[in-house]
Order: structure tokens, then sequence, then C-alpha cells
């Protein structure tokens, strides 16, 4: 029964890979990558950004795991982020991406209601239908290149944010990377309990392997990026912790204008 249920699911991860290079051709003039965040551009690093409030009592510990991130970035996910993206036409991994953003969407639905985003509800809402039909189950983003609807993000962190939660203290997570204790605990809950696509299985094997999956497919977007920031900063740890927060204050202050926008 194991071994059926294995191979049901294998046969399902074929034909939607099968799937997404067949519709990848026509499909082409909807692929498009996503804005990727600079970490080289100086608006990041704005001189009268305040990150010397940044709370990070557990400095030494978050060290000893950034240390470990980089080793695991230098050693095991560049390389195979690299591989992966020269085998793999990037038509494909953006097939790929729009289908796993298209699965997030219910769940960034239901946080742009909690802030109060109703604009960005009713974009989120309309993005999901036409690109769940129109755009082959998500394999394309019809919504953006035909309808100008770009996307929308909004995660379980930032509706806590807008609730009054705090970030708590900084924190670096073995393999995950940079968070803070208040984004830490809305990410777990989102990946766990609210992310579609952990219900394909109940196999934690199955679950993994999709995970890494799809994470080495977004990394395949962003080769270099990291590497060229260690080469332009003497402390990459710092410069690293300042972005983050720097780049939450962003989004915060951004959400906080379109609250009850209309």
């Amino acid at each position: 029964m194991v071994f059926q249920k294995r191979s049901l699911l294998l046969i399902k991860i074929i034909l939607l890979v099968s799937l997404c290079i067949v519709v990848s051709t026509p499909l082409l003039s909807f692929a498009e990558q996503d804005d990727a965040f600079d970490l080289l551009n100086e608006d990041f690093f704005e001189e009268d950004s305040d990150t010397s409030e940044v709370f990070d009592p557990l400095e030494p510990m978050n060290r000893a795991f950034f240390a470990f991130n980089d080793q695991l970035y230098v050693y095991v996910l560049d390389p195979l982020a690299t591989g992966y993206a020269a085998i793999v036409p990037v038509d494909v991994r953006q097939c790929i991406h729009n289908f796993f953003d298209n699965l997030r969407e219910p769940v960034v639905f239901v946080n742009t209601l909690l802030q109060g985003r109703f604009y960005d509800s009713g974009k989120v809402l309309s993005r999901f239908l036409i690109n769940s039909t129109l755009g082959a189950y998500g394999l394309a983003d019809v919504a953006a290149k035909e309808f100008a609807m770009e996307s929308v993000d909004a995660t379980l962190g930032e509706t806590m944010s807008s609730w009054g939660v705090g970030d708590g203290f900084y924190l670096v997570v073995p393999v995950f990377g940079p968070t803070t204790l208040r984004d830490g605990i809305g990410s777990f809950v989102e990946n766990v309990s609210l992310t579609p696509y952990y219900t394909w299985s109940d196999d934690q094997v199955v679950l993994g392997g999709l995970y890494v999956g799809k994470e080495v497919n977004e990394f395949s977007f962003h080769l270099g990026e990291y590497n060229d920031l260690k080469e332009l900063t003497i402390d990459s740890y710092s410069a690293l912790r300042n972005f983050y927060i720097q780049h939450r204050t962003r989004i915060r202050d951004q959400n906080a204008q379109e609250v009850f926008s209309f």
C-alpha cells in the first residue's frame, strides 16, 4: 500500500514536470521572473535607517548558525542550484515558481483580509482565479502579464505585526536563514499548517523533497547575489541582519499605507 501511494505520487510529480515542459513553449510570453530584492542596492542601506536598535541578544549563537548556513550555501546550495539552473531551462523554472506561488495565494488572501488590506485581498483572489484557470493551474502568471495584476505578498508575521505583536529578537535559523521570533513563528505556522502543497502527502521524506526542490528552484533565480554581498562587506553577518531588518521595516510601512485602501 505504501509503495503504491509513493508510486502514485511519483507519477503525479512526473506528470506535473512533463506538463510544465509541454506548456512552457506556448506560455513563454506569460512567464516572467519576479523582481528580486537587490542586496547590493544602496536604497536598502540608507544612512538614516536606524539599525542600532536591532535586538540581537543571541548574537553569538546566531553568528555560529550564520557560519553554518554560509558553509551550507558554499558547498551544497550554490553548486546544487547552479547545476539545476544549467540543466532546467529558465522558462520551466519560472513555471514551477508560478505554480507554487499560486498555491500560496489562499494563504496570502487570508492574511491581507486580516491586515485590513481589502484592495489587495480582491487582487489576490482575482489572481488566484485567473491563474488557476487561464494560467493552467498557475503554471503561467496570466494575471500579471495580461491583466497587469502584479503579485501581492502578505505573511502571518506581517499580520501579527499589524495586530501590534512586536518582532521579538533577531534570529538566524539553521538552513532557513535570518528571521525574527515573530516572523519565524509565522513562517512555521504557514509552512506546516497552511501551505496547500503540504497536503499532497503524509510522507515526511516526500514533503522534505518537495520543499527542497521548491527552494532550489527559487534560489536558481538569484545565483551570485550572496557572494557579491560578501565581497563588498567586511562583516557579512551584520550586513545581512541590517538588510533584513530594513527590508521588514519597509514592508511594514508600505502595508500600513494600504490598510483599508480601495
